[in-house]
């Protein structure tokens, strides 16, 4: 079955029924527009929101050392990927259904004007031809009825007798005139007649149905592209989905590894004061009269009370030596400080033997550089490392008076061998040969792609699922990674499209 033969009187209920088609896909257009404004909007909120959220500054970094503090960090990173995720579900939306049907409408509607203009053409030719039909049937019956009243007068004539023989030829040939003109129009009308049906026959078994046909192909095809977008509407969704599911599990996973014991004991570790609990205070008995005891000294020493109050309303003066803070918060703070200290004096010594070296090959080969240019800077960070030695030795010191005794000298002692051990052994030194004296960026660890990644934009690159990549910085918070490839490029990557290798 198909519209050229069955439907071939419906030139009206075909045009506007494919009119409805064209409508209902432009309907669905706007539909999938309007969801992707939706799918924007929301990611666009999340965003935001995961944003007004996030910790920044000193504070907020130390609430983060506790897990719970810590997993709502998480949460709210594995929300902004997800974020991500809905803002390419709105993409991919308006690439692959509404600008692609949206072309294809175009060109449908287009040919859809076409094939019915053409009916319409077919119809004006053959109603042209019924109006030439008409018009030779009218002449030859006028023609046959003039020729029928040359005939009547005819036989009057020859029936009078009062009419002469030379009226009587006349009329004869005026008769025959007629007759022949009469059979002249009727023969053209049976031409016409001939070359109209077989106009018509062609109109009605040929040219509808063949136009007919192709807009059921045309109706037809549009189905089969809604179709399409229907099913694309779902699958672009479902296509994130495994990336969609990693968030949710990670925001699962940021709940599971909260650990409230160790937030206490790390609550714990951060604040205790390291005081003694006050002593019992002494009876005194004023039956043996008045003397001093040592309850005297508790109770009128108002210097000690501060020690013991649970809640202080005024900040004391930051000391250098950390000497405002209760004892074991200044040990942990000295401590970190020698920390630190000892790493830029490693840092500096490696950059001394570095140099070092490097005058030494300009002495042996004075065609690479002159090693006097370089005494400035040996001397600078020769000044560095004396200053920083200055206030190691100065911190260690009052280490050791905050812990007290051989703690302090052990803790000390060993802290010091460790620095020494560090720049006396070469193997520990960065700075193997001649040309590895500038700063080397280290990696942070490995991952895993779990999808592919077209990288389009600059700073991007693109990666393909299952590639073992070198993790160059973390996320911060915003999304993405710095990643290096066994190829050698380095850019930026969605951190939910990878996973991070133990």
């Amino acid at each position: 079955m198909n519209w050229g033969s069955d439907l071939w009187d419906q030139y009206d209920v075909i045009d506007k029924h494919t009119q409805s088609g064209l409508d209902l896909a432009e309907r669905y257009i706007k539909f999938v527009k309007e969801r992707s404004e939706i799918e924007q909007t929301y990611a666009k909120l999340l965003r935001n929101l995961t944003k007004k959220y996030l910790k920044r500054g000193h504070k907020d970094e130390q609430d983060c050392k506790y897990s719970n503090y810590a997993s709502f960090q998480d949460i709210l990173a594995e929300l902004n990927d997800y974020a991500g995720q809905r803002e390419l579900i709105a993409e991919n939306m308006i690439e692959s259904i509404c600008n692609n049907l949206s072309k294809y409408l175009q060109e449908l509607k287009q040919e859809r004007k076409n094939h019915l203009s053409d009916a319409r053409k077919a119809q004006q030719s053959l109603d042209s031809s019924l109006k030439h039909l008409e018009s030779t049937k009218k002449r030859f019956a006028k023609e046959w009825a003039e020729a029928e009243k040359t005939v009547q007068q005819v036989e009057r004539l020859e029936n009078d007798p009062n009419s002469t023989k030379l009226d009587v030829e006349k009329a004869k040939h005026v008769a025959n005139a007629r007759t022949r003109a009469a059979e002249e129009c009727r023969n053209d009308y049976a031409a016409e007649l001939q070359k109209y049906n077989k106009e018509q026959n062609c109109y009605y078994y040929v040219e509808i149905p063949q136009i007919f046909n192709k807009l059921q192909d045309l109706d037809e095809n549009r189905i089969r592209k809604m179709a399409e977008g229907y099913c694309k509407f779902s699958d672009i969704e479902k296509n994130v989905l495994p990336i969609i599911s990693r968030c949710l599990e990670g925001i699962t996973a940021a709940g599971t590894k909260i650990d409230e014991k160790q937030d206490s004991l790390l609550f714990i570790e951060q604040n205790k004061s390291g005081f003694e609990r006050p002593a019992d205070v002494e009876f005194e008995d004023y039956t043996q009269g008045i003397k001093v005891s040592n309850s005297d000294t508790i109770l009128n020493q108002p210097k000690l009370r501060p020690k013991l109050r649970l809640f202080r309303k005024h900040k004391q003066a930051a000391a250098e030596d950390f000497s405002h803070l209760p004892p074991e918060q200044r040990k942990k703070k000295l401590q970190a400080k020698i920390d630190d200290i000892s790493k830029d004096l490693q840092k500096e010594q490696d950059q001394s033997d570095a140099l070092e070296k490097m005058k030494d090959v300009y002495v042996k080969n004075s065609q690479l550089g002159d090693p006097a240019r370089l005494e400035p800077q040996i001397c600078q960070t020769n000044q560095k490392i004396g200053h920083l030695k200055g206030e190691l030795a100065k911190y260690e010191t009052w280490l050791s008076e905050a812990v007290g005794g051989e703690e302090s000298s052990n803790n000390t002692n060993n802290n010091s061998q460790h620095s020494l051990e560090m720049t006396s052994d070469p193997s520990q030194n960065i700075y193997t040969d001649f040309d590895e004296f500038d700063d080397i960026e280290m990696p942070v660890g490995q991952c895993t792609a779990l999808y592919t990644f077209e990288g389009n934009n600059e700073g991007t690159i693109s990666i393909m699922e299952g590639e073992l990549l070198t993790v160059m910085e973390k996320d911060k918070g915003d999304g993405w990674m710095r990643v290096l490839r066994a190829s050698g490029e380095e850019g930026y990557i969605p951190s939910s499209y990878v996973k991070i290798n133990a």
